[in-house]
């Protein structure tokens, strides 16, 4: 669930599984499976960025090792970048 807000300044908690599409104009209406339409202050970027979060909360509370993995592979690839930037640092 994704925490917005209504024009009216008051919160809104909304389950974001349920929205079908979000447009602009130039409020941003989220339009949700059911059919139903609400209009919140946040920007569609914001919206998209709040459900990504969200969802990528979901898969590390439900999958912690791969979330751990995820994390050492991205430490080790940044390494690797630093290294190679090190012996050749023109990138040809």
């Amino acid at each position: 669930m994704i925490e917005l807000t209504r024009l009216n300044g008051s919160p809104l908690v909304i389950n974001c599984d349920l929205i079908k599409y979000a447009e602009a104009s130039p409020d941003t209406v989220l339009t949700l499976i059911t059919g139903e339409k609400l209009v919140v202050l946040e920007p569609c970027s914001e919206v998209s960025q709040r459900t990504l979060n969200y969802r990528a909360a979901v898969l590390r509370r439900a999958w912690p090792e791969a979330a751990a993995s995820l994390s050492a592979r991205s430490a080790y690839d940044a390494d690797e970048r630093a290294r190679a930037h090190t012996r050749n640092p023109s990138g040809d």
